[in-house]
């Protein structure tokens, strides 16, 4: 049976003394101002999400991806990381948490100051050619969409921002965008993996390898609905690791875990992080 509740303190007594790995999705990044798809205060979405097949098939769909993107991109980039994503650095740092796997593209956990981060997804801050492989910053290629859209950002100025540095526009607005090539001539792609694409293989073997160190595997803001991050918890549960698992809501991995903290990431990972980095420099001190 699964222990549920939203108190933060059951949750470190958990994790004392165990080597954790994290799984993150994108409820660990709301708090940044970056929306989930799934999330309890997550509106409908006005059309699905881009999927990997459209996007490689379909030049149309190229373009209504870059067009809103061009507009969704400034308001990712600019975001920081939240009090969630410091607390995991932190635990990092203090030797509790082993590594991060993450659905997120953000790259906020770079930024709040994690190392071992298994980026499950890619990232939005690199984009790839599909002929040559080459890849770029992303920042480079909206400043080559800004100068052949001079007059983009004015058109659709109401864009409402949606996960993953997407946006929601009229396909009115749309068809007159201009979409760049690769200096080859080849598909440019953002670096990660669109709904019904693959993980890379070496992506997956890393994610393994940092699963396979876990005596504690940590959920945090996933509702584990897509497969690539649910089959951690599989793995732990056919291994006996015990799983917590920090959300708001029911997720897919609920019967698998031993606990269930329903609470904001932002709220409850700075209390674990405070007790259980206390922990780590009392057991310092007495090992001196």
């Amino acid at each position: 049976m699964s222990e549920q509740t939203n108190d933060a303190h059951v949750l470190v007594e958990l994790a004392r003394g165990k080597r954790v790995v994290v799984l993150t999705g994108a409820g660990c990044s709301t708090e940044s101002g970056i929306p989930d798809y799934r999330g309890l205060d997550t509106p409908p979405r006005v059309r699905a999400p881009m999927q990997h097949r459209e996007f490689v098939d379909r030049p149309e769909a190229r373009r209504r991806y870059w067009a809103r993107s061009l507009l969704g991109w400034p308001q990712l980039a600019s975001a920081r990381p939240n009090s969630a994503h410091l607390a995991l650095a932190a635990l990092e740092r203090a030797g509790v948490v082993a590594g991060l796997i993450t659905q997120n593209v953000d790259s906020l956990h770079h930024a709040a100051g994690s190392r071992e981060i298994v980026e499950l997804h890619g990232a939005l801050a690199r984009v790839r050619c599909l002929a040559c492989e080459a890849i770029t910053a992303r920042m480079h290629l909206q400043d080559a969409l800004l100068a052949v859209n001079p007059r983009w950002p004015e058109r659709a100025r109401a864009a409402t921002l949606a996960p993953d540095g997407d946006t929601d526009l009229p396909d009115e607005l749309v068809a007159g965008f201009a979409v760049i090539a690769c200096e080859c001539g080849g598909v440019l792609m953002p670096d990660v993996v669109f709904f019904g694409g693959s993980v890379p293989k070496a992506t997956l073997d890393a994610a393994w390898a940092l699963f396979d160190r876990a005596e504690l595997l940590l959920v945090v803001g996933s509702s584990l609905a897509v497969f690539s991050g649910y089959r951690f918890v599989r793995r732990a549960a056919e291994r006996n690791i015990p799983i917590a698992i920090l959300n708001r809501g029911p997720t897919r991995g609920d019967g698998h875990a031993a606990l269930l903290v329903d609470a904001r990431a932002g709220e409850a990972l700075p209390i674990v992080a405070r007790a259980l980095h206390a922990t780590s420099r009392s057991d310092a001190s007495s090992a001196r």
